[in-house]
């Protein structure tokens, strides 16, 4: 991988992330830095599911790749908030 496709992943994951955390409902009580690596975790996996389902590349934006990525990254992030409450 280069340079330019880890700069992509992170700035790709920081998207995603926000948007899950947007998705989730009430505060969640993680970091920046978490909802980054979750949106990053949740952007690879996407990619590899809507891979799987052949829905990766379509003509025109790959909008059901962005909707399961971005419902990953929520997932994600309800469940890492839910961990971290618990303590």
């Amino acid at each position: 991988m280069e340079i330019s496709g880890i700069v992509s992943a992170v700035v790709i994951g920081l998207v995603i992330g926000v948007l899950g955390r947007l998705a989730v409902p009430g505060r969640q009580h993680i970091g920046v830095l978490w909802t980054i690596v979750v949106g990053i975790v949740a952007a690879l996996l996407g990619s590899a599911v809507a891979a799987g389902f052949g829905v990766a590349h379509t003509k025109g934006p790959d909008w059901i790749e962005w909707f399961i990525q971005i419902a990953l990254a929520a997932v994600g992030i309800a469940a890492l908030d839910r961990a971290r409450t618990r303590r």
